[in-house]
């Protein structure tokens, strides 16, 4: 990259004068460079780098061209057509510049070089497309350019120009001229063809290529009079297409829309000669030959005559040879002109009356309003006639009373009979009324309340359009209903006008919990204030503002509703996690979830558990604060009944905590689940903390910390880890059942074993860590075991085939069980019986089949020792006892291992009919349950079924706490048969019995019972409650006062309310008693509400108001960054502060208000702070007035800049005072050309 710098004679003396002006002596003033220093000169070049430079004569060999994207143009630009011939250096003139821009623009590559008769040679590369633009664009603006005009015929320029222009583009491209051909309009016949020579002469030749091409083909122009046009083309054009289908010539006739009277005839020479001769010679016969006859005929009946798309005209010619010209439908003209042989004729004239008079048009009045009802729902009505009548046309007129029939004259008049009895019948039962109603309410009228209505009073509601700008709205149906919709829709208009809208801001993570799942919760505060519209914004809009629209008293009683339901929404945000071993959570869950929901009702806390597939031990409480905590007591509590938890803190050095934590916490976590799952918490990092916490049962607990103890002392004397790797799928052998195998190894040598996690992310990867030739025994014994592990062998074993079922039923889920617990050893059942049926083969690594082996015989040992035990319980609660999806079937089945059996239980057929008179004595065969299994689990399993049996219960329950117990829609006793799955039945409201049943198992119907008098309790404590809440009293307070004890934002009345526990209303607007106010609640929370309202009441009517003047410009001071300032003083001295508004008379006056004391001492500080302000605000001014920007011609001592300086510059040697030519090249010498040395120039010697 070069710099370049322009110096004129002006500013050259300028910079000598101020080098002469300037002092170079002295220490104090900066150091001044020197020419050489300031601007180094390059390198010479080198023997080797000079004949590089020269031409190798490689341009002179044969290259075979290569098809590539890229291509390679060069061409020369002789001396005399050169539009630039710069006197200074090459490569640095307008030359360059012009090439520079082209390369932008078109993304093509140009190198210039200059020839030796001064010519210019350009090589442009890049892809063809842009190498063409480039080329193009060279030539026209680096080569003089010359022109040419070529004149070719009018009709072939369109040749010339192609399709939409791609033809002319392409020859100019390829010519790199610029081709100008004449309008369509203009007379000239010349193309103007500019650009080089060369290309001229290309373009030239390529433009008299397409005239002669085109010169071979005919184009004949016949005018001959329009009115013998359709005896030429023939009936639907069929004459003219068989002439050019003889002839091989394209023959263009008018339409008679157009008109025109040429006949255009294109093709070849003598194709073209044929079909003329042929044209002229039918067109003197018709003349010849033919007569006119004029006939008049309505105007109306002109468009039957022409027929669609002139179908009729065409029938007319092609039957009676006749041609008929009508006049233009815009001409007031009813005159028709037949044209043809004179005995042809009288039938023609018969027909176009015949045609005239086959239609006819009549009109119906009906008022414009009722058209839509005349056509009918969907067409209805008007289809009904067309139907029948196909050939009678209906046209409605927008906007008109008329309706126009067409059609045959017997249709028509049918048509015109059943529509005036549609029109006289919709007339006796129809009526409309207009209602002006204001624009702005029309929004609010349209959905729902015009919906009601149109259905309410089966009538029509029209309301215009936002664009219409208009209030009238139409309502068209039934006389009594239009009438009750007009006094209906006032009614809404007049409410509307007693509405107002509030905002309320919430914050947006609050709106959904508001709405509710699928919108239940906003409907039920919807339909708690009906007359309240409730608009929540967009969520994409990311606001806060809730808008609330309806009468005023219920907007404000809303309003206050969905404040308290906020302000209980935060205060019930509180989140708490409590960590609660894995193996703990299901009893915390409890059976059916019985101590979950408990847990949830009694402390009104939402408790999330982690799903059975979570690693997670973290249980998430959400709630008020204090309710989280004491749910998190009662879980802890239920911990600490199931295991003996001890908590005990261990003191480590901070500085080993990563190291026992280990790689993505393995080591840590080995320690956790080898101590039975205890939780061990290290402090955070920056803490620097010693202390580790051990929480979990007393006995891992206590093995915890001394494994702990024994790693940090391992860690501090020495420490060594090796890695090894084994197939995933052999290190729950390597484990052993109960991490017995790993202990041993662990015992034997001393060394940790980490295995990895199941989601990590080198799931074969096991770490040994301790001392290192303990890891090192270690390291080699796990070798030894995975070995032999690979190293597979194939065993057999007898298993009798009354057992195989168990091994492979449930899709072999014991044999799955087996290939994971035993290093993924495969095990084969037989699919057929006979003699080799008891062979059960084993294929894996030697110790896992032996240890599968034995574990089959354990099992095989269990399943001979079965026996079964019959169960009798009645055959209609055993789907009971199936449970939901055979739930509790399964859970009892996996709990003590056991197989019950029943034809009902798998949907065998029951049995139905009475008892015999031994059905005690021999219970029936579908009540029979069979559980298979160890002799003391299935006593264990029989037990479980009949406790699941249902019993029914009667709760005794007062008739008028019924509604309450159901709850809103049901909720309430859904929510209770839910929580202790039982079924609860509540007597029909005519029958008011005081009775509710209980259906379900035993324990579940006690705990429902327990719960229903619970519930019965409270609700009887809520209406007791409810009595003593609705105390009332009212209090008297001026109403100047009222703004003062709302507060700001209604913070005052709202810390009364919230410390009293009471409700205090204001009196609306336009009440008689402006005065007075009403408090609600306990008897005692309103004595001392009304109490508060008097102190304060007292403090109000103390206060006094106090103006001082304060100096505006101090103003936005003392009130600080948004008011934060202004609040934090009156808060300080309990007054009132008021700033002027902008563009107040008295800018200087503020109000202070409060009592006296208070208010002296404000204003006291207030001027104090005027005082303190003023003089920054002065020393500001000041220092503004001094600080003006420096002229652009001066230093910072207003001397006149020197700008650049340097020393022992070329300007500055003797004799220099002109200032140096840079168009010269001795002054400034060029990388290309060689300058004859000169020794008296400033430079020095010429570098070579």
């Amino acid at each position: 990259m070069s710099s370049v710098a322009v110096l004129t004679p002006e500013s050259f003396a300028e910079h000598r004068s101020g080098l002469k002006d300037q002092e170079l002596t002295g220490n104090d003033e900066a150091y001044i460079p020197t020419y050489l220093e300031a601007f180094p000169p390059l390198p010479e070049k080198t023997a080797a780098e000079a004949k590089a430079g020269e031409p190798s004569g490689a341009w002179g060999s044969k290259i075979k061209p290569i098809k590539a994207s890229v291509i390679t143009q060069v061409f020369h630009v002789p001396l005399e057509e050169r539009r630039y011939r710069d006197n200074g250096q090459f490569g640095e003139g307008e030359e360059a510049k012009v090439c520079l821009d082209i390369m932008q623009r078109t993304g093509a590559h140009i190198e210039l070089s200059l020839a030796k008769d001064q010519g210019l040679s350009i090589m442009v590369t890049g892809k063809l497309d842009s190498v063409m633009k480039a080329r193009k664009e060279i030539v026209a603006r680096l080569q003089t350019q010359a022109s040419a005009t070529v004149a070719i015929p009018k009709e072939h320029h369109r040749f010339v120009i192609g399709k939409n222009g791609e033809k002319l583009q392409e020859l100019e491209l390829r010519t790199a001229t610029k081709i100008a051909i004449p309008r369509h309009d203009d007379p000239s016949t010349s193309i103007r063809i500019t650009g080089t020579k060369e290309g001229i002469e290309k373009a030239r030749h390529e433009v008299l290529l397409i005239h002669a091409e085109q010169d071979k083909r005919a184009v004949e122009r016949l005018c001959l009079e329009k009115a013998f046009h359709p005896f030429i083309a023939g009936a639907h054009n069929r004459l003219v297409q068989e002439l050019s289908q003889e002839t091989g010539a394209r023959i263009s006739i008018p339409p008679p829309s157009v008109p025109k009277d040429e006949i255009v005839i294109t093709g070849e020479k003598e194709a073209v000669a044929m079909a003329l001769g042929r044209i002229r010679a039918l067109y003197d016969d018709k003349k010849r030959k033919t007569t006119t006859i004029s006939v008049e005929v309505k105007k109306s009946q002109h468009k039957y005559i022409v027929g669609p798309k002139g179908t009729t005209l065409q029938e007319i010619l092609e039957a009676t040879g006749v041609s008929l010209e009508m006049p233009p439908l815009d001409s007031p003209s009813e005159t028709i002109i037949l044209r043809g042989e004179p005995d042809h004729l009288g039938p023609a004239l018969t027909q176009v009356y015949a045609t005239a008079k086959s239609v006819t048009v009549v009109e119906v009045t009906a008022p414009a309003w009722l058209h839509h009802y005349i056509i009918g729902k969907k067409g209805q009505n008007i289809g009904r006639i067309t139907q029948q009548l196909p050939r009678v046309h209906i046209e409605f007129t927008d906007g008109e009373e008329r309706i126009s029939l067409e059609g045959p004259t017997e249709e028509v008049e049918q048509a015109q009979t059943q529509m005036l009895e549609i029109i006289q019948d919709l007339l006796v039962r129809m009526d409309y009324t207009e209602v002006v109603i204001e624009q702005r309410f029309h929004r609010h009228l349209i959905g729902k309340n015009v919906n009601r209505i149109k259905e309410q009073y089966k009538v029509s509601v029209r309301i215009p359009q936002d664009c219409e700008h208009s209030g009238l709205v139409r309502i068209e149906g039934d006389p009594q209903g239009v009438q009750k919709a007009r006094r209906e829709l006032l009614e809404m208009v007049q409410r509307m006008e007693n509405e107002r809208t509030k905002e309320l801001t919430v914050e947006q993570r609050y709106h959904r919990t508001i709405i509710g799942q699928k919108g239940e919760k906003i409907r039920e505060v919807r339909d708690k204030f009906p007359e309240v519209v409730i608009n929540f914004p967009d969520p994409a809009a990311k606001s806060d503002v809730v808008q609330l629209r309806g009468p005023k008293n219920e907007v404000e009683k809303c309003g206050k509703f969905l404040q308290r339901l906020i302000a209980e929404l935060i205060e019930n945000s509180f989140s708490l996690s409590v960590p609660i071993f894995k193996q703990f959570h299901k009893n915390i869950i409890g059976k059916g979830g019985a101590n979950i929901k408990k847990i949830r009702e009694e402390t009104n806390t939402k408790i999330d558990l982690p799903t059975e597939n979570s690693n997670s031990e973290m249980i998430v409480i959400t709630g008020r604060k204090n309710h989280c905590e004491a749910a998190r007591e009662r879980v802890l509590a239920i911990q600490r009944e199931l295991a003996n938890i001890k908590e005990t803190e261990v003191a480590i050095p901070s500085r080993l905590h990563n190291s026992l934590i280990g790689s993505r916490g393995c080591l840590v976590r080995s320690v956790m689940e080898e101590c039975g799952g205890v939780h061990i918490h290290f402090p955070p990092e920056a803490s620097g903390s010693d202390q580790v916490t051990i929480r979990g049962p007393a006995g891992q607990v206590e093995r915890a910390r001394r494994q702990l103890l024994q790693l940090a002392q391992e860690k501090q004397v020495n420490s060594f880890t090796a890695e090894m790797q084994a197939p995933s799928e052999y290190h729950r052998f390597l484990i052993g059942r109960g991490g017995a195998n790993i202990r041993r190894v662990r015992d034997r040598t001393g060394a940790r074993v980490i295995f990895p996690a199941p989601h990590d992310g080198e799931p074969e990867r096991i770490t040994i860590v301790g001392r290192e030739e303990a890891v090192r025994l270690a390291q080699k014994e796990l070798e030894a075991l995975v070995k032999n592990l690979d190293d597979v062998v194939e065993d057999s074993m007898a298993v009798e085939p009354r057992h195989h079922r168990h091994f492979v039923c449930r899709r072999g889920q014991v044999l799955r069980e087996l290939a994971e617990e035993y290093g993924g050893v495969a095990v084969s059942f037989p699919r057929t019986g006979g003699a080799a049926s008891r062979r059960v083969t084993l294929k894996g690594g030697r110790d896992c089949v032996d240890a599968a082996k034995r574990r089959i015989q354990e099992i095989i040992e269990d399943l001979e020792s079965q026996v079964s035990v019959e169960v009798v319980i009645q055959q209609q609660f055993h789907r009971a006892l199936v449970g939901p999806k055979g739930s509790r079937l399964q859970q009892l089945t996996k709990e003590h291992q056991v197989q019950p059996l029943s034809s009902t239980l798998f949907g065998a057929p029951q049995e139905n009919g009475e008892a015999g008179p031994h059905a005690e004595a021999a219970p029936r065969k579908c009540d029979i349950i069979t559980v298979s299994g160890r002799p003391e689990k299935c006593e264990l399993a029989k037990a479980a079924l009949l406790a699941l049996v249902p019993v029914t219960e009667d709760v005794e329950v007062s008739y008028e706490l019924h509604r309450y117990i159901i709850g809103q829609k049901g909720s309430g006793i859904r929510k209770m048969m839910e929580e202790y799955e039982v079924n609860i039945w509540v007597p029909p409201p005519e029958q008011q019995w005081d009775v509710v049943r209980v259906t379900g198992q035993l324990t579940n119907v006690g705990r429902a019972r327990e719960g229903l008098l619970q519930r019965v309790r409270e609700l009887q404590a809520e209406q007791e409650d409810r009595a003593l809440r609705s105390f009332k009293a009212t209090m008297s307070v001026e109403p100047r006062f009222h703004p003062k004890i709302i507060g700001r934002k209604g913070a005052v009345i709202s810390q009364i309310r919230k410390d009293h526990d009471v409700s205090i209303q204001f009196p609306e607007k336009g009440d008689e008693h402006q005065d007075v106010l009403v408090i609600s609640g306990y008897e005692a929370n309103v004595a001392g509400a009304r109490g508060a309202l008097e102190r304060l009441v007292a403090e109000l009517r103390e206060m006094v108001s106090q103006d001082v003047r304060l100096d505006p410009r101090t103003h936005a001071r003392i009130i600080g960054a948004r008011g934060k300032a202004i609040r934090k003083l009156m808060e300080e001295f309990k007054v009132d502060i008021k700033f002027p508004p902008p563009g107040s008379e008295e800018p200087d006056r503020v109000a202070v208000t409060g009592l006296p004391e208070a208010v002296d001492n404000a204003i006291h500080h207030l001027l104090t702070l005027e005082e303190e302000h003023m003089l920054s605000v002065t020393e500001t001014e000041t220092l503004a007035a001094y600080m003006k920007p420096p002229s652009r011609g001066e230093d910072s001592n207003g001397a006149p800049a020197k700008g650049y300086v340097v020393r022992d510059a070329p300007w500055n040697a003797p004799g220099g005072d002109r200032a140096p030519d840079m168009s010269s090249a001795e002054d400034f010498p060029t990388f290309g050309a060689s300058v004859a040395p000169k020794q008296s120039s400033a430079w020095g010697p010429k570098k070579v």
